[in-house]
């Protein structure tokens, strides 16, 4: 039976344990110039010194005015490699595989002087009314992606996650509530969604894993469940996404009434679903903070790996403590050794 602390493989990706940090954010460039920071650099390679087998460097973007704010990552210039390469060779060094998020944010790009969007529909009353990009522009975008990705290999990477969940901008393109279009990516909601796939796998190593980010439901009225989702998310496959990263929402209140509360493993259902009818390797997310809730669903077979998000923001160290916890064994750096117990014998 696997745990949380068994090995897992794809193709070339080979990680220690299933222990996942999930992008999150960090709003800390300085110079609002999309380069990474000192801040990134020691709050990536903590959580790869804390034991995490893989780190996925937060939604990072194609395009400047494609930001949430202007104090987020960028890839859109090759200006930005150095950084990250800094932060994913240290992370090698301490034992982490690393993957990082491609995304564009769409309508929900806050600081951009004119958001674009597939249609003009601003998120609510106090987000910009979005422009409504021409065709020609959709195509132009989907090579911002292509270069966005050849980037992130450049700079060391082993795994490329594309974030079509959230309300960005591929999820914009999919659903029903955001895309009101009447050319080929209105007649396909999905079609701007494979071509950034498929944009992506051709710049990237033949072995290398794409992680598609995807949001299961929308929970708000005119946008779409899981029978729709896995439906996109069957094409996407068929584009060339390997694994599927299983979030949710977006596009509304997630807690409001009626509506599932975020309590623990509140979206396993969600990944449960994929596994099992799209048959993929999936990503859990959601209130997993928990130790032995976490190596549960490993052993159920629930999902393949576990990604840890409020809990690796309280704690670098949260792998670490989750072996202690559940007793399995895993590589402490000797600098900390003392103040963990020895290794159980299995």
């Amino acid at each position: 039976m696997n745990t949380l602390f068994t090995p897992y493989e794809w193709g070339d990706l080979k990680l220690k344990n299933r222990v996942v940090m999930p992008p999150m954010c960090q709003y800390s460039v300085t110079n609002k110039d999309g380069i990474a920071t000192d801040w990134h650099y020691l709050h990536y390679v903590s959580r790869a010194v804390g034991g995490a087998g893989l780190i996925i460097i937060e939604m990072t973007d194609v395009d400047p005015d494609g930001r949430i704010s202007d104090f987020d990552l960028g890839i859109w210039s090759d200006d930005q490699i150095p950084a990250l390469a800094r932060i994913i060779d240290a992370c090698h060094a301490y034992g982490a595989k690393v993957g990082i998020q491609i995304a564009h944010a769409g309508r929900k790009a806050q600081d951009a002087p004119v958001p674009v969007a597939p249609s003009a529909v601003p998120f609510d009353e106090t987000f910009k009314t979005p422009k409504e990009l021409t065709t020609d522009e959709v195509k132009a975008m989907v090579g911002k992606f292509r270069e966005g990705v050849r980037r992130a290999v450049q700079a060391g990477v082993d795994v490329i996650e594309i974030h079509g969940a959230h309300g960005y901008l591929i999820h914009q393109f999919h659903s029903p509530l955001t895309n009101r279009r009447t050319d080929e990516y209105g007649q396909d909601l999905a079609l701007f969604g494979k071509q950034v796939i498929a944009a992506a796998k051709s710049v990237m190593p033949s072995g290398m894993p794409l992680i598609l980010r995807i949001s299961a439901k929308e929970y708000v009225e005119g946008g779409y469940g899981l029978n729709e989702s896995l439906e996109i998310s069957e094409a996407y496959r068929k584009a060339g996404a390997d694994i599927f990263h299983i979030s949710a929402g977006g596009e509304g209140a997630i807690a409001a009434a009626g509506k599932p509360g975020t309590h623990e493993g509140y979206q396993l259902p969600l990944a449960r679903a994929y596994k099992e009818q799209l048959k993929v390797p999936v990503i859990a997310v959601g209130r997993l903070d928990e130790p032995v809730l976490a190596n549960a669903v490993i052993g159920n077979e629930d999902a393949d790996l576990i990604a840890v998000g409020r809990g690796m923001l309280r704690n670098p160290h949260w792998t670490l403590e989750a072996a202690v916890k559940l007793n399995k064994h895993t590589d402490v750096p000797r600098q900390y050794k003392l103040g963990f117990p020895a290794p159980p014998n299995s």
